[in-house]
C-alpha cells in the first residue's frame, strides 16, 4: 500500500530538497517502515510562525539567571558570551538545515541524517536525544508545581491585601501541576510543531513582558528593591563558571530544526536562514537586554532567578512571575513532540524510497495530515507514556536539578554542537561544492562541543564530590 501526502500527479511539480527548483518523477519518498511509501506534499508553516515556535523552544527559564552571569564577568564580557553562544548555537543549526537538505523531501530529521552519516548509531542518537527532552520537559512541570504557589500568593495579597492568605489549596504545587495538565496533554498531543504556533505567540508575549519589567524597573524602581551594588565593565569571579553553562545552553533548540525545516512552505535556504536567524537573534536581544538592564538595577547584589529580585508589592510583578508560568507551560509541548518522534523513529525505523514515477495509479492514497506517517495507535500511546511518565516525576520530586544538569549537559551539548558538526563534515567531506571554511568550522565546531561536554560533565561531577550551597542549575 502507498499513501500520499497531497495529490502528486507525474506532471505536477512539486518542491524539491533544495526548496527552490521543481522536480517531476525524481522526487524522493519516504517509507513508514512497515512496506508502505509515501508521496510528501508541501508544507504549510508560514516563516512568523516558524520563528515563533524556534524562538520559544529556545526561550525559557534560563533567561532568569542572564543578570547573574553578567555581574559574574562584568558587562562587556556578559555581552561578548551571550553573543558567542547565540552564534554558535545559530551555526550548528545551519549545518544541520544543510544536512537536512540530503535527506529525502521534507523528511528530514536526526534519524535520517544518521542513516546517511553514522547508520549504526542512528538509534542511539535518537535515545540520546528523547531522553534529553524528556528530561527537560520534566524540569519544565517541576518549575510549575514549584512557582504556582508564589504566584498565587502575590496576585492574592495583591488584589485583596496584605493580611488575608489565600485558601490552602490554592496554596498546593501538586494541584496546579494536574490543573495545567488538563491544558497541557492537547496540546502535547497535536501532530504538527506549526500547530503550536499560537501557544508560541502567547509565549513570546510573557518574554516580552519580562523585558518590560527589568526596563521600567531600572528607569522606575520599586520600593522596597534591593540596594544596587557594584558595577563593573570587566570583573571575573568564580561564579562565572556556574553562569557560563547556562548561556551556551540558552540557544539550545536543535531538537526542533527538522520539523521547522519539513513544514516551512517553500524551504528555500534564504527563507530558512531567515528563521534561523531571527529566531537566534530576538533570543540574543531579549537575554542581552534582560542582562544588562538587570544587572544594572541590582548590580553585585543580583541573585540567580532576577524575576523574584523585584518585591512582589505590586500586580505588575506578580503577572510578571504569572507570564513565566506560562512560557513555561507553552515550551512544554515543544519538548514532548521531538521526544515522541525520536522514539517513533526508534520503535519504527525501517524506511522505503521509491521514485514517484515508479508508483502505479492504484497504489496512491491521501493522508490529509502533513506529517501521519505514525499510526494514531502509536502516537497516543508515545504521547501518553510521555506525558504520564513526566507527570508521575514531576508529581513526587521537588528537585532534579542535578539529574537535568548531567542531562543538559551531554544530551543539548551533543544535538547542539557534536552532531551538526560531525554530520556536516561527514556528507560533504568529500563534495567539491563546499566551501573548506565551511568544513573547518564544522569540525571546530565539534571541538567547541567536545570542550563544553568535557568541562560541564566535569563541573557536574565536581557539583555532586563538593556541592555548594548556592549553586546555579542548568
Amino acid at each position: 500500500m502507498v499513501r500520499e501526502y497531497g495529490s502528486v500527479k507525474p506532471t505536477e511539480h512539486v518542491v524539491g530538497n533544495d526548496g527552490e527548483h521543481p522536480s517531476t518523477e525524481n522526487s524522493a519518498l519516504l517509507g513508514t517502515g512497515s512496506g508502505d511509501i509515501m508521496v510528501l506534499k508541501e508544507g504549510r508553516a508560514t516563516i512568523l510562525s516558524s520563528v515563533c515556535n524556534l524562538a520559544n523552544t529556545i526561550l525559557g527559564s534560563g533567561m532568569l539567571t542572564f543578570p547573574l552571569a553578567m555581574a559574574s564577568a562584568g558587562i562587556i564580557p556578559g555581552i561578548i558570551t551571550c553573543a558567542f553562544s547565540g552564534f554558535v548555537g545559530g551555526f550548528g543549526l545551519y549545518l544541520l538545515m544543510q544536512c537536512a537538505r540530503r535527506t529525502p523531501h521534507r523528511r528530514s530529521s536526526f534519524f535520517a541524517v544518521a542513516q546517511l552519516t553514522f547508520p549504526q548509531a542512528a538509534i542511539f542518537f535518537d535515545a540520546a536525544i528523547a531522553i534529553k527532552c524528556f528530561g527537560v520537559s520534566i524540569g519544565y512541570l517541576i518549575i510549575i508545581k514549584s512557582l504556582m504557589p508564589n504566584v498565587v500568593a502575590s496576585l492574592y495579597h495583591d488584589l485583596t491585601s496584605p493580611s488575608t492568605n489565600p485558601p490552602q489549596w490554592a496554596l498546593s504545587g501538586p494541584m496546579w501541576l494536574v490543573f495545567f495538565m488538563i491544558i497541557l496533554v492537547p496540546l502535547a498531543s497535536l501532530r504538527r510543531l506549526d500547530s503550536l504556533r499560537h501557544t508560541s505567540y502567547i509565549a513570546l508575549f510573557s518574554a516580552a513582558y519580562l523585558v518590560i519589567i527589568v526596563i521600567r524597573c531600572y528607569f522606575k524602581p520599586l520600593e522596597g528593591t534591593v540596594p544596587r551594588g557594584d558595577i563593573h565593565l570587566v570583573h571575573f569571579t568564580p561564579t562565572f563558571v556556574t553562569t557560563w553553562p547556562v548561556q551556551v545552553f540558552a540557544f539550545t533548540c536543535a531538537q526542533n530544526i527538522f520539523p521547522v525545516f519539513n513544514e516551512l512552505k517553500t524551504n528555500s535556504n534564504q527563507r530558512v536562514n531567515i528563521v534561523i536567524g531571527t529566531s537566534i537573534g530576538g533570543a540574543i536581544l531579549i537575554y542581552e537586554i534582560i542582562a544588562v538592564f538587570g544587572y544594572l538595577t541590582f548590580g553585585s547584589n543580583v541573585g540567580a532567578n532576577i524575576i523574584a529580585m523585584y518585591p512582589s508589592t505590586s500586580v505588575f510583578i506578580a503577572v510578571g512571575q504569572l507570564a513565566i508560568v506560562v512560557l513555561i507551560m507553552f515550551s512544554y509541548p515543544l519538548q514532548v513532540q521531538p521526544c515522541r518522534n525520536c522514539l517513533d523513529k526508534i520503535f519504527h525505523s525501517k524506511q522505503v524510497y521509491k521514485p514517484v514515477g515508479t508508483l502505479d495509479e492504484e497504489e496512491v492514497v491521501e493522508d490529509d495530515e502533513f506529517g501521519g506517517d505514525m499510526s494514531v495507535m502509536k502516537h497516543a500511546l508515545l504521547t501518553a507514556a510521555i506525558v504520564v511518565c513526566g507527570f508521575a516525576i514531576a508529581y513526587n520530586v521537588d528537585d532534579l536539578q542535578m539529574v537535568l544538569s548531567f542531562v543538559g549537559s551531554t544530551g543539548s551539548t551533543t544535538i547542539s554542537f557534536i552532531l551538526p558538526g560531525l554530520f556536516f563534515w561527514k556528507l560533504t567531506k568529500d563534495d567539491p561544492t563546499v566551501s573548506r571554511v565551511l568544513n573547518r568550522g564544522a569540525i571546530a565546531l565539534v571541538a567547541y562541543g567536545c570542550c563544553v561536554f568535557v568541562f560541564c560533565l566535569g563541573f557536574n561531577i565536581y557539583q555532586v564530590i563538593y556541592p555548594s550551597q548556592d549553586g546555579i542549575g542548568h
